[in-house]
């Protein structure tokens, strides 16, 4: 079996995972320093956030330079090193393509080479496109015309009717692939083709047939190399029958599951989001990949300890009481229900250590493009982004730690074996004993159970203590008099 079908994946945010040199920021040095921190976890692979120059506008997705590495960051040959590294270990690495925008620093829109974005002429704006982070999707130029920018300003969309852009791409492809990585998570995937006839209601910049063209030629490019190098698609569709044409045979590998992510912890959602996912990938053979966390939404920790469980971009819920004893407890389980699912999954930094969304951020340190172009009403995405804590030394980080942090660092975790760092090691350690089809299983209203070849998951979401067919190998909290707890989850064999 192809090793993405059923790959545990380690999302790295540079920026905020380890600092090398001691300047408060993310680097390649600190994310080599602790590579066996990732490999005691038990991970085939991480993927890597924007590595690339980049004035920062959007934490890295507003790239200048596809072929170099942010110096903040380290050297390209930094990069090929970590690579190296990795590989050493049985680590794959995975970086992130933003083949949608690029930076207003990148040469082509500097030097004025306005074919290879949307510029139009006129007074008025072109049309009523919103960006995706608040206000106009249009911004005027020097000489009075309008760019299309479907996220920040400083985000000017590439045209992807001129036929430079998709050489670019396809040699950008052919450079990291020559260097070692293993594949690439391509940012806004559904987005490159627009259709400009359309109004804004229609979603008329994403989705359009013509992207699968690109994915058909990406995919030839990759299957050239040998080592089975992948590619991953991030797109937020509605339509699981279109989602799922992404991943044909002659498209992309795998693509992130954002039902699973934005689904309120319910038994009965959450069986309906598993069902409909398999049924989903099973028609185009793909696997299906989990995820409960990234860069871009709330953590779950604190999802999960309030009222409302769900995530949506249109409420992020900032400030909501939130119950983290609660939160924490449902995220023991949670990571057991998921890696326990066909497929793959990943796993966003900090998640092993129990960490949850910093919302008391000062607001003079927000970076992130969301609050500004809100009018400082969506908090955005900074406080899942704050730096780990590693160890008491840890030094100065470009956001500021809580304080309650420091008992939650992976030196105070790795000495305690009732840790979640502890629970993510067992768990990763078991799952790659998983292996079969899904067969569900009835142990009554508001549990979830189900079955995998000789392994069992047990997910208990009511509100009293359920009896466990069997004795489990491992569980997310002790159990109760032989009874597997509320907000608790058990794997049997």
């Amino acid at each position: 079996m192809s090793w993405w079908r059923n790959a545990s994946i380690y999302q790295v945010y540079l920026r905020s995972f380890a600092d090398g040199n001691g300047d408060g920021i993310g680097d390649l040095a600190g994310l080599r320093a602790k590579l066996q921190h990732i490999a005691s976890l038990g991970f085939d692979a991480i993927w890597l956030n924007p590595w690339y120059p980049s004035p920062l506008a959007d934490g890295g997705y507003d790239v200048a330079d596809y072929r170099d590495i942010e110096p903040v960051f380290g050297s390209l040959a930094d990069a090929e090193k970590l690579i190296a590294d990795a590989h050493g270990l049985g680590i794959r690495i995975i970086i992130d393509l933003v083949p949608n925008h690029s930076s207003d620093q990148h040469p082509w829109f500097k030097d004025g080479l306005w074919d290879r974005f949307h510029v139009r002429d006129g007074e008025e704006i072109p049309n009523d496109w919103q960006s995706r982070f608040g206000g106009p999707a249009w911004s005027k130029l020097d000489d009075g015309r309008w760019y299309l920018h479907l996220y920040a300003a400083e985000q000017p969309d590439f045209n992807w009717e001129n036929p430079v852009v998709h050489d670019e791409f396809e040699d950008i492809l052919r450079f990291w692939l020559d260097r070692g990585v293993d594949g690439f998570r391509i940012d806004v995937a559904d987005g490159l083709v627009k259709d400009f006839s359309k109004p804004d209601a229609d979603l008329p910049y994403s989705d359009q047939d013509g992207v699968h063209e690109i994915y058909r030629r990406w995919r030839q490019i990759v299957d050239e190399y040998d080592g089975d190098r992948i590619l991953v698609g991030e797109m937020w569709l509605p339509d699981p029958v279109r989602f799922a044409r992404y991943l044909r045979r002659d498209e992309m590998h795998s693509a992130f599951n954002f039902d699973f992510l934005c689904c309120p912890w319910n038994a009965g959602e959450l069986r309906k989001v598993v069902d409909s996912t398999l049924a989903a990938h099973e028609p185009v053979g793909a696997p299906p990949t989990w995820v409960l966390s990234n860069h871009d939404v709330t953590r779950h920790v604190t999802r999960y300890g309030r009222e409302k469980t769900g995530f949506s971009f249109a409420d992020r819920q900032h400030g909501a009481p939130t119950d983290f004893e609660l939160g924490t407890r449902r995220a023991r389980a949670a990571i057991m229900l998921t890696a326990a699912l066909p497929g793959g999954v990943y796993v966003y930094q900090g998640e092993e250590l129990g960490l949850w969304e910093v919302e008391d951020l000062p607001d003079e340190l927000r970076e992130d493009p969301v609050w500004h172009r809100s009018g400082f009403t969506d908090r955005g995405r900074d406080g899942c982004r704050v730096p780990l804590p590693w160890s008491a030394d840890d030094g100065p980080s470009w956001l500021p730690q809580p304080e309650s942090w420091q008992k939650f660092s992976v030196a105070v975790q790795s000495d305690d074996p009732e840790s979640m760092l502890a629970l993510y090691r067992q768990v990763f350690a078991q799952r790659r004993g998983i292996d079969g089809d899904l067969q569900w299983l009835d142990l009554g209203e508001d549990v979830l159970a189900f079955q995998r070849g000789d392994h069992t998951c047990v997910v208990n979401l009511s509100d009293r203590a359920v009896d466990l067919p069997g004795v489990p190998t491992l569980s997310s909290i002790p159990l109760t008099h032989g009874q597997l707890p509320p907000d608790a989850a058990a794997w049997l064999k």
